[in-house]
């Protein structure tokens, strides 16, 4: 199994370009589904859960091209097999994107529910909620949720709760629905806008997303289209972060400032010199940075997925910051192994207690999770000696040539096969 082996201690200098986003390609790819047209899709980024997916759409019959500079198509002429097995779906949760698919173009659907999650529960029960409001009979049997209708209808649905991939699931079925469906309490997130570009672009008739409640008219079918998928905010926001725990000086290149407030204004507070260019963000650090409480928020509080890469700036930061997670409830596991690399940090319930230190020790640690995997990246950058990282397949799900970039910033950064 593949390790990073990181020789800490060296500010970060020089650009990189911004990778597309991998919680936008997903349900972007499930969108083919909508369609006998094709979809021509830009910026996708190379990882391994986009590989997962398309997988997953090859199984069902849709035709993939290869995946060049960015570039792939997809076309689901004919949905032979609508069915999401466990042995994908246990590997990439975003496989649940299916359902509201498959529901509204072939009516019918057998796909299998998500299980467990290292970083806590997410459910999947608004999704079905949702789906039977408008229509669909479902039923959840031997680990599978088996869903039927004749044609779904529009309807209000009032989610309990913010759910990004429940919002996008119901967005795509409702394109395909009768009628108006109107969709309260709905995720903000920049991923669900991009979403309902790449629909809108079909064909799909889509109002009020990135607020709370979004209309949705239903039409007879959508079409192809071509779309470059939006940039990746938690793939700058972790290169952000890096340089404000390393320092240095570095330019980040396609990248999507205006989906980054909140994150941007913590490294401010943590003493970051910060320039927007259009699409550009120059990052500047000369000096230790400055302890940042925050609290995690959906969209567009503070991202839970930059929760992690936060925390391992405050270990090495000047004075103690409070981090709360009210997203989910096990996402704290990355704070043992920064504890490992000498950080001081104490669990109370939801927050976490970071009184920084002046410096790090390089040892051996394990990743948890994607983005726990991303905070001990920033913490073996600016730890003393060497950090080897294992489990780094969490890296490779959601960081496109993560070791790579790093280089050509001037990290000391290698993989260990």
């Amino acid at each position: 199994m593949d390790k990073l082996r990181i020789t800490g201690g060296r500010p970060l200098e020089g650009e990189i370009r911004v990778s597309g986003a991998k919680n936008a390609a997903l349900p972007i790819m499930c969108a083919a589904l909508l369609t006998e047209h094709a979809l021509a899709l830009e910026n996708v980024p190379r990882l391994m859960d986009v590989a997962t997916m398309a997988k997953l759409l090859a199984r069902m019959g849709v035709e993939l091209g290869p995946q060049r500079d960015g570039r792939i198509e997809l076309r689901a002429a004919r949905v032979s097999d609508p069915q999401a097995p466990y042995e994908l779906v246990k590997t990439m949760r975003a496989s649940v994107l299916v359902l509201g698919p498959l529901l509204a173009r072939c009516g019918r659907a057998r796909v299998s529910l998500p299980g467990g999650c290292a970083i806590g529960q997410r459910p999947v029960d608004q999704h079905i909620k949702g789906l039977q409001a408008m229509g669909a009979n479902i039923a959840v049997e031997h680990g599978y949720m088996d869903a039927r209708t004749e044609r779904l209808r529009g309807a209000r649905v009032v989610m309990d709760l913010v759910t990004v991939t429940g919002t996008e699931n119901l967005m795509m079925a409702a394109t395909l629905a009768e009628g108006s469906t109107l969709l309260e309490n709905a995720a903000r997130e920049p991923e669900v806008v991009d979403l309902a570009r790449c629909l809108s672009a079909m064909g799909a008739k889509i109002q009020g997303a990135g607020s709370d409640v979004i209309r949705i008219e239903g039409v007879a079918s959508l079409g192809g289209a071509r779309h470059a998928v939006m940039p990746d905010r938690i793939e700058t926001g972790t290169y952000l972060a890096a340089v404000a725990a390393a320092g240095g000086k570095v330019r980040l290149a396609g990248a999507a400032p205006e989906t980054l407030e909140a994150t941007l204004e913590k490294l401010r507070e943590a003493g970051a010199r910060l320039a927007l260019e259009g699409d550009a963000i120059g990052i500047e650090m000369a000096a230790r940075p400055r302890a940042v409480s925050l609290r995690t928020a959906p969209y567009p509080g503070f991202a839970t997925d930059m929760q992690a890469q936060l925390m391992a700036l405050n270990a090495i930061a000047r004075g103690t910051a409070l981090i709360t997670e009210t997203i989910f409830e096990n996402r704290f596991m990355h704070a043992l192994e920064l504890q490992r690399l000498g950080a001081e940090i104490s669990i109370q319930g939801n927050t976490a207690v970071v009184s920084g230190v002046e410096r790090l020790q390089g040892a051996s640690v394990m990743a948890t999770d994607l983005r726990a995997s991303a905070g001990l990246v920033i913490a073996g950058l600016v730890a003393e000696g060497q950090t080897v990282i294992e489990r780094i397949y969490h890296l490779d799900r959601g960081y496109e040539a993560l070791e790579g970039k790093l280089a050509a910033l001037g990290a000391r950064v290698e993989r260990l096969r």
